[in-house]
């Protein structure tokens, strides 16, 4: 049997337990597959699902993009150079642990309720584990390519895209994909917090009301979302950096 079929066959086992179980326990806190996929369509063409939804992509991609950027100039950096390590150390062991909630609150308290506020407190809190991921892969290449492109006088330029890059490309995949993954997850928090839109801000209006069809109906949008994200732009650019292996 194919992966993909296993991987059909597991999606529709979850579904089905899911749904017998939801008619087993008969209570609203606990609505079938068919009760939030009903749920799912009145909001995506009856309601603002669509617009808080790309609210929320917004500020997840701006929170992305800004991370994986800075977190791999900075990895980098830090795994060729001794010096820059210990200089950024302590800085890093820090972002680590400071707790997200932490962040999000003090951002709000200096900044205001802003979206540069959240964008911020999501940037501040996600970069360290970008930033450490990378630069353990740089620690760990392999000098011998290194050396080698040195010895028959390979140019700078393409040391970097050809030799080094490569080695570390399994690293920053690793990254991109935590590192989405936890973003999301912050933003909706930030969003639940301080601002007046977006999927964490309707989560946070439909919890007054007691409406778990909503909730899940407005996460599995999301999570659809995430899941197309990866499908067609991750693993079409994973599967392409590692051709040269």
């Amino acid at each position: 049997m194919s992966s993909k079929n296993i991987r059909i066959i597991s999606v529709i086992t979850f579904l089905g337990i899911w749904e017998i179980a939801a008619f087993f326990i008969g209570s609203s806190s606990f609505p079938s597959i068919s009760q939030i996929s009903i749920s799912l369509y009145e909001h995506t063409f009856n309601s603002d699902l669509l617009y808080n939804l790309g609210i929320t992509l917004y500020r997840v991609f701006v929170c992305f993009f800004v991370v994986m950027l800075l977190g791999i100039v900075f990895g980098i950096l830090m795994g060729v150079s001794k010096k820059i390590d210990d200089i950024f150390d302590f800085i890093l062991i820090l972002g680590l642990n400071i707790p997200a909630l932490v962040t999000i609150v003090i951002c709000y308290i200096w900044f205001g309720l802003t979206d540069f506020a959240a964008i911020l407190a999501v940037i501040l809190n996600k970069l360290p584990i970008v930033i450490v991921n990378v630069r353990e892969g740089t620690k760990a290449i392999d000098r011998k390519y290194m050396q080698l492109a040195k010895v028959y006088k390979v140019s700078k330029k393409e040391t970097f895209f050809k030799v080094f890059l490569p080695q570390i490309y399994p690293y920053i995949m690793a990254s991109t994909r935590l590192c989405l993954s936890l973003i999301w997850k912050i933003v909706l928090v930030v969003e639940l917090l301080g601002r007046s839109d977006g999927i964490g801000f309707k989560i946070s209006m439909f919890f007054q009301f007691f409406d778990i069809t909503s909730i899940l109906a407005y996460s599995f949008a999301f999570v659809l979302v995430i899941l197309l994200i990866e499908k067609l732009f991750l693993k079409p650019i994973d599967s392409y950096i590692n051709k040269w292996k």
